[in-house]
């Protein structure tokens, strides 16, 4: 397999490093706006090059967002070359697009560290729906997300200094809002809902609130009341329905979820056969990431494209009722759903995740949090 590798930046650069010995598998090109000198592999800005090279095989997407990427991607479907990438953001918003695509020019893609970095959670669901209806996926998808909620709630910091925290370690993002705001963990249980159950989802029905409204005084009494606050994904399949979203979760402590540290994730399934599998590790970094993008070449060498059929267009119906703690604003909606009060906050009736998401929609400046099922 010959390589032109899109982007040299820290997963770039790892899949260059791990196939450097490999005999099946070469970076014969790599594509980057910065001056770069290898050894054994031509450094190019244009991406014609490798476009029009016939010895590169597989283009490796490593680039990031979604500009020039697509462009980039889909010119090299076009052109007959095998996809890999670790681009969320790329996959959940061209799917429509870019799968029938690659079927229709007969090509293999695969976007293996799109979803967990290294934990290899894709290629699992892959696996697990060969032999058995997946009834739900989820669970903690972003290393930032969790590392922020982890320090708030052990070492009693503030959102604020958390999140410098974060950024000083490298977790986080200068402008991280797509991580905080949840957008991250949206893109990756759509693309998950999808391969676990066989469809496209409508992202405009799958609701996502984030973190970044939530304060010490929010952790604390979760805290005093026996829970851990997560920002935890749902996507879920039962007799043609669908059901996906993301949302700040209140967990009790002992629950698996509870207890990831730092910046890890805990990705779970839950099969008609097997039960409950979890999935732990690192979410991101340069090698974890750029070892599942090679496994995908692996793959691609014996010939396993796309984890499922491309399937067909469907709503999420997330008409499920849960209880919600809502802290930041109240008005007439609010006051006729509270429960009760915890403080300056309320915790509501059973509501459907569909309304609660609508109200907060308009409401921006509030911050809510599930409670768990298992969890009241």
């Amino acid at each position: 397999m010959k390589i032109g590798l899109l982007g040299f930046g820290v997963v770039g650069r790892g899949v260059y490093d791990i196939t450097a010995d490999m005999e099946d598998i070469q970076v014969a090109k790599v594509v980057c706006l910065e001056n770069v000198e290898l050894p054994d592999a031509e450094v190019t800005k244009d991406f014609q090059s490798v476009l029009n090279d016939d010895t590169i095989d597989t283009v490796v997407e490593a680039m990031g967002g979604l500009h020039p990427a697509y462009e980039f991607v889909r010119a090299a479907i076009e052109a007959g070359k095998n996809i890999v990438t670790s681009n969320k953001a790329l996959v959940c918003s061209f799917y429509d697009e870019l799968l029938p695509l690659a079927e229709s020019k007969g090509v293999q893609f695969r976007c293996t560290a799109a979803v967990g970095g290294g934990i290899g959670w894709l290629s699992e669901l892959e696996r697990s729906r060969r032999v058995q209806p997946i009834e739900r996926v989820g669970g903690i998808m972003n290393g930032t997300c969790n590392y922020i909620l982890d320090s708030m709630t052990r070492l009693g910091l503030g959102y604020d200094e958390a999140l410098k925290q974060a950024q000083q370690l490298g977790y986080a993002e200068a402008k991280p809002a797509t991580d905080v705001e949840g957008i991250d963990t949206w893109h990756k249980v759509i693309l998950s809902s999808n391969i676990a159950f066989g469809i496209s989802l409508d992202t405009a029905t799958v609701p996502v609130a984030g973190i970044s409204k939530i304060t010490a005084a929010d952790v604390a009494a979760f805290t005093e009341r026996g829970y851990t606050c997560k920002l935890i994904s749902t996507g879920k399949s039962l007799n043609g329905k669908y059901t996906a979203y993301v949302q700040p979760t209140l967990v009790k402590a002992g629950q698996p979820e509870a207890a990831v540290p730092s910046n890890f994730n805990l990705i779970t399934l839950d099969g008609k056969y097997s039960g409950r599998m979890s999935f732990f590790g690192q979410g991101a970094g340069r090698y974890p990431t750029a070892y599942n993008v090679v496994q995908d070449c692996k793959d691609l060498l014996a010939g396993k494209g796309f984890y499922s059929p491309y399937g067909p267009k469907a709503a999420a119906v997330n008409d499920e009722k849960l209880t919600y703690y809502v802290r930041g604003t109240k008005d007439a909606w609010l006051e006729a759903h509270t429960a009760e009060n915890w403080g300056d906050a309320v915790l509501t009736r059973p509501v459907t995740v569909d309304e609660i998401h609508a109200w907060l929609k308009n409401n921006d400046g509030a911050f809510i949090a599930a409670i768990a099922e298992d969890a009241l």
